[in-house]
């Protein structure tokens, strides 16, 4: 794992506004909130402020009314702000919330939204000009109030830097993953989603869901062979193998990779084995040729290749940010 500083926790600020989806309030606190001692760090790496604009908020559809949380001066100690979506998205937030959220952006903060929270960074105007994911369903009314925001209607999220959009309430997990590797390494990210028992990377966008929220007939899970695949990902594993693994063509085994992870066997087996890599390389491994072979890409120029792909960094760039022994070259 990276050796962590005595720095404070990044702190995470997320905006309760009328009618907020509690599911997305609660990723958030899960996500960054909660205590890993399983990680055995000095201490924890985020704290998380719930904020609101009135002292008592009612909830999506008014099942519960939330009180006792920070009014939005929290959000000027925030580094991260979190939105969370609501139903009546096309009702606009109040202009305090507005203010908040473009203020946290001026000041350089890092800016997310959950679902259709995409829409209230649009109505602050951060969006334009720049790409954004929201929910599918909710995706033809922004395009007609917001035009100026490229929206990415098959993706899970977008990482545009300092403003980062999840496409669904699920989808907010992916993010959140996803930012826990960005911010500390594959590494603490697979033990937190390990915790989470949710996939630490989900291949492929929404128009799975789109095109067939609920399948008709359910195809038998792909858990066991996954976990079997993944034991052997230094093995010169074949898309061939994994479909005679469960006794089923190629084409078959496509289909239900597509239809289960949104993805192919390739790109899936690909992904983990550039998932493997990066472990290895934080774990201290030094020889490129080494983690090619033991994660299965191959060659040294196949892990570059591929992990720059992954992560915009380079094997020697991922290593100086995440690796044990930061400072020391990779050598080929």
């Amino acid at each position: 794992m990276p050796q962590e500083s005595s720095q404070r926790p990044h702190r995470v600020a997320v905006i309760v506004d009328e009618g907020t989806n509690p599911f997305e309030v609660g990723v958030a606190t899960e996500l960054f909130g909660l205590p890993r001692p399983e990680l055995g760090l000095p201490g924890p790496l985020y704290e998380v402020t719930l904020c609101a604009p009135a002292p008592e908020i009612r909830m999506n559809h008014g099942f519960f009314t939330l009180t006792g949380v920070r009014g939005l001066d929290a959000v000027a100690e925030a580094d991260t702000l979190v939105v969370p979506g609501r139903p009546d998205n096309v009702v606009p937030r109040g202009p305090d919330v507005l203010d908040a959220i473009r203020r946290a952006h001026s000041r350089g903060a890092r800016v997310i939204s959950f679902c259709t929270g995409t829409f209230a960074l649009a109505e602050a105007g951060l969006l334009d000009g720049r790409r954004a994911a929201t929910h599918w369903r909710w995706a033809d009314s922004f395009r007609r109030l917001h035009p100026g925001v490229l929206l990415e209607s098959d993706v899970l999220f977008v990482d545009e830097g300092d403003l980062l959009t999840a496409a669904g309430s699920a989808a907010a997990l992916d993010l959140g993953l996803y930012i826990w590797r960005r911010d500390h390494g594959a590494e603490i990210a697979n033990h937190v989603s390990r915790r989470l028992v949710f996939a630490a990377h989900r291949d492929g966008g929404q128009r799975q869901f789109v095109e067939r929220p609920v399948p008709e007939v359910r195809d038998e899970s792909l858990g066991p062979l996954l976990a079997w695949a993944q034991e052997r990902l230094g093995e010169p594993l074949t898309v061939a193998d994994l479909a005679a693994r469960v006794r089923v063509s190629p084409a078959t085994l496509h289909r239900r990779f597509r239809a289960q992870l949104g993805t192919t066997p390739l790109a899936w087996l690909t992904g983990e084995r550039v998932a493997l890599a990066c472990r290895l390389i934080e774990r201290g491994e030094e020889r490129l040729d080494v983690v090619a072979a033991r994660s299965g890409l191959g060659t040294a120029a196949n892990l570059r290749a591929r992990l720059r792909r992954a992560t915009g960094l380079s094997p020697s760039a991922y290593r100086r940010r995440f690796g044990a022994g930061c400072g020391e070259a990779l050598v080929s």
